[in-house]
Parts: C-alpha cells; sequence; structure tokens
C-alpha cells in the first residue's frame, strides 16, 4: 500500500513539474514575442561591412516562401539584391525619395516585393498543382477550388482583369512575417515604400517579368553604431484602448 501511495505520488509530481514547465514555457515565448516587437526599429542608418549570414539569409527566404496569402494566391516574387552590381542598380531608381538611396547600398540585402498585376485562372491553377502534389487535394477539391476560390480574386478585380490591389494586400502579410522573423534573428530592417515603381519597372524588367510590380522594398541588415539616431529612441505607439476594442 505504501508503495503505491508512493508511485502515486511520484507519477503526480512529475506530471505537476510537466505542467508548470509547459505554462512557463509559454510564458516566456509570450515574453519573447513581446520583446522582439519592442526591440524592433526601422534602421537609419547600415553598416555596409557587415553581412547577414547565409544561414539567416536562408531563413529570411523560407519565411517568406511559407507566409500565408487569400486563397493561398501566393501571387509574389521577391526579388533579393546582394551583389554589389545590383545594389547599384538598385540605386539607380532613386530620382527621387533620396532619403532611402543610401540604404540601396549600404544595407547588406535588398528585397523587392512585387506582386501579380493580374492574378489569373491560370496562375492560381498552379497553386492548386503544387497543392494537389503536396496531398492536400484530390480531384474533386481541385475543380471545386478552382471554381469557388478563384471566384474571389475575380470578385475583387476590375473590367480588365487587374486585381493588383488585392495582390498587393498579400505581398503586406509577407512584410509582416518577414519584419517579425527579422526581429528574431535580432537583424536590423527598413521597409521602404520610398521607392521609385517605375524606374524599378525598368531597371529590374528581366527579373520582374511580364505582369509583375514592385511598389515597396525592405532593407536589412546591421545598424551603424553611434550614427542610427532612431535606434535608442523610445518606442512610441497609441495606448491599447485607442486601437483594440474587446467585445
Amino acid at each position: 500500500m505504501k508503495n503505491r501511495i508512493l508511485i502515486l505520488a511520484v507519477v503526480a509530481g512529475i506530471l505537476g513539474a510537466c505542467t508548470q514547465k509547459e505554462e512557463t514555457s509559454n510564458v516566456s515565448v509570450g515574453n519573447q514575442i513581446i520583446k522582439d516587437m519592442n526591440t524592433r526599429y526601422t534602421a537609419k542608418v547600415y553598416d555596409k561591412t557587415k553581412r547577414v549570414s547565409l544561414e539567416d539569409l536562408t531563413t529570411i527566404e523560407e519565411v517568406l516562401r511559407l507566409s500565408p496569402s487569400s486563397i493561398n494566391s501566393q501571387p509574389w516574387k521577391f526579388i533579393v539584391i546582394r551583389s554589389d552590381e545590383a545594389k547599384q542598380r538598385f540605386a539607380s531608381t532613386f530620382k527621387k525619395y533620396k532619403f532611402n538611396k543610401p540604404h540601396a547600398t549600404d544595407a547588406s540585402e535588398i528585397i523587392l516585393f512585387a506582386n501579380k498585376v493580374h492574378f489569373s485562372k491560370e496562375d492560381y491553377k498552379k497553386r492548386l498543382d503544387a497543392s494537389m502534389a503536396a496531398g492536400r487535394l484530390n480531384q474533386k477539391g481541385y475543380d471545386k477550388r478552382l471554381e469557388a476560390s478563384f471566384g474571389f480574386a475575380k470578385m475583387v478585380a476590375d473590367e480588365n482583369g487587374n486585381n493588383g490591389h488585392w495582390t498587393k494586400a498579400q505581398t503586406y502579410i509577407a512584410l509582416g512575417n518577414v519584419l517579425h522573423a527579422l526581429a528574431r534573428l535580432n537583424i536590423d530592417s527598413t521597409p521602404m515604400e520610398g521607392v521609385n515603381a517605375d524606374e524599378i519597372q525598368k531597371e529590374f524588367a528581366k527579373e520582374l517579368g511580364d505582369d509583375y510590380e514592385c511598389t515597396f522594398a525592405l532593407a536589412i541588415g546591421y545598424h551603424k553604431d553611434g550614427k542610427d539616431y532612431n535606434r535608442k529612441l523610445p518606442k512610441a505607439r497609441m495606448a491599447k484602448e485607442d486601437v483594440i476594442t474587446e467585445l
């Protein structure tokens, strides 16, 4: 009887320890997420001598690839600018918005976020083909998704089939994903809407291909010590009650 009680006590202790560990782990994860959000900021000056490691860059590219999108449309293309030659090409597009031009050459990498201007049924078929290959769909599901889900892409398109406003919104989801990933990796970043889409279209026409537009970019790398005034400024956000309503 005593042995049985002892065994039960040991088991209860183990289960209690596991539960406590799980709760502690959950709290730690939550704290880390908030810490990431509090410490990330928009870098203003980059140290051109510091480069993002290939391991971290691989992670960043995979985060972009795995980002969610409406109807799993994935209506994007990401161009990662790494070489000095490509950086100079990007820098040449800054005939205006010159405040962002230094990032073109000083950041470790620049990522161009491009979205499909006319996301078509043929485009969507390619996504469904990948779902079929991954075992997510059978033929019946494929046919149903092709008609039902793609109906939304048609619904948000204009009379010319232009649904670029919708596909651009999807690329911002990818931007949000990668900003948090960068914060977790302790890599600085600068989202840039201050770019010239027309000039980028001309300079990177070959890489963008037909029917893609790039209206914003992201600089990544490491700030220059003592030069980036924004790094030590306090975080400034609206109060919770001003932006969040719980019902």
